[in-house]
């Protein structure tokens, strides 16, 4: 049934009623971005009617080019339309504290009683096999959105190879963003691209993907400003899904020498299974890093973005990324993006591999998780990743 635009509009809440709202909606949010934009979607178009559905999908395509996981960006747009910024602030903190809650507690599980057992190493590497071949399947199905023509995938190989040789993280994005925006220019992208690759040799490029060996502590770490930017780098680029996060919140920690990737994937994992936007990995790595305080900062750091595009730009949203120069920018940032995730998929999969006792039978495991994820939707993500976890006890025992 269609229903006439001046009947649609946010109730009248409280601002405990519009947390609990939200908080519900947190609880709730297994299965990844997909479905934890189709229950706001039934919940407050469908059902409750805030907004129309065409204007929700308006809205839907300004996050998804926007920074930040979108389910949360939207959690917080519609807490605004219903009682301003504190309604935003209010429903952006309900729909991430169970997830964040949660993973505060798995943290501190995974430190005090799985970590260091040697009963349980199979189990783990079953685990990091299988994320790894969730993050390739990732990979492709960003790419597929993002890489629309030749230029953009031209784009995306240059930033794998600059990441592949550990160049700055911000000279792929910035060159790439510039070189697309700038496409009528060619003399001009190319300025760029030369100036980029002399930035790149200047800061110094080198190629290393084996893994370093840290103890894990959760007492507080001095690092806190650190760790409150690895978070915001992966807040500020989390373009086309919340995976994009991930090789960034990686280079500040793994790539600092603070935990190995197999803890580093451990926590990706568990953000898999928990009712949370993706991105809520950055918490247990700020926890295994510094404990308590550091989980914080890293939270912090990833979400801030999220809330602020939302609270900030809320009357202006589609009018910026509906400009034709930053849209292109910001296409250019994205497919730089997806080449640094690519990048690093593959130092993951190196360094897992390194780990394995046997190398085929670890390329078994992952050949089926790679086929499973290709075959399935994103919900299964937790059931995959629990195959895994028995298949590493079976195989490593």
């Amino acid at each position: 049934m269609t229903t006439s635009p001046d009947t649609l509009g946010p109730p009248r809440l409280s601002l405990a009623a519009l947390f609990l709202k939200f908080l519900r909606f947190g609880f709730l949010a297994f299965g990844g971005p997909v479905a934890q934009i189709a229950m706001i979607r039934r919940t407050l178009v469908d059902e409750e009617r805030w907004i129309s559905s065409p204007r929700f999908n308006r809205l839907l395509a300004v996050m998804q080019a926007l920074p930040g996981p979108e389910a949360h960006e939207l959690c917080v747009h519609m807490g605004m339309m219903a009682r301003g910024r504190v309604g935003g602030l209010l429903a952006g903190l309900g729909f991430m504290l169970p997830g964040f809650v949660l993973m505060l507690a798995a943290a501190w599980l995974y430190e005090r009683f799985i970590v260091g057992q040697s009963g349980l190493t199979g189990l783990l590497l079953g685990v990091q096999i299988v994320v790894v071949a969730i993050i390739i399947r990732a990979v492709h199905r960003i790419g597929s959105h993002v890489l629309e023509d030749g230029l953009l995938w031209m784009l995306a190989i240059g930033a794998f190879v600059a990441s592949l040789l550990h160049a700055p993280f911000w000279i792929p994005l910035v060159a790439c963003g510039l070189i697309y925006a700038l496409e009528q220019r060619p003399w001009a992208g190319l300025a760029i691209a030369v100036a980029s690759a002399f930035a790149a040799i200047l800061f110094g490029v080198h190629l290393e993907v084996a893994p370093p060996t840290v103890a894990i502590s959760a007492e507080p770490s001095p690092q806190l400003a650190a760790l409150f930017v690895a978070g915001l780098k992966g807040g500020l680029l989390t373009f086309g899904g919340a995976y994009t996060a991930i090789p960034y919140v990686r280079a500040d920690t793994v790539g600092r020498g603070w935990l190995p990737d197999g803890v580093f994937l451990d926590g990706v994992a568990l953000a898999g299974v928990l009712p949370a936007p993706l991105v809520i990995f950055g918490t247990f790595t700020g926890y295994v890093v510094g404990g308590w305080v550091g989980a914080l900062a890293v939270t912090a750091g990833i979400f801030l973005p999220a809330f602020a595009f939302s609270m900030v730009l809320f009357k202006h949203l589609e009018a910026v990324v509906e400009n034709p120069t930053l849209h292109r920018l910001l296409a250019g940032v994205a497919a730089a993006v997806v080449g640094v995730i690519a990048a690093t998929s593959l130092q993951l999969a190196w360094t897992t591999a390194r780990s394995a006792p046997s190398l085929w039978i670890a390329g078994v495991i992952f050949l089926v998780a790679l086929i499973a994820v290709w075959r399935t939707k994103p919900r299964w993500v937790p059931i995959l990743i629990l195959g895994g976890a028995a298949s590493g006890l079976l195989a490593f025992p």
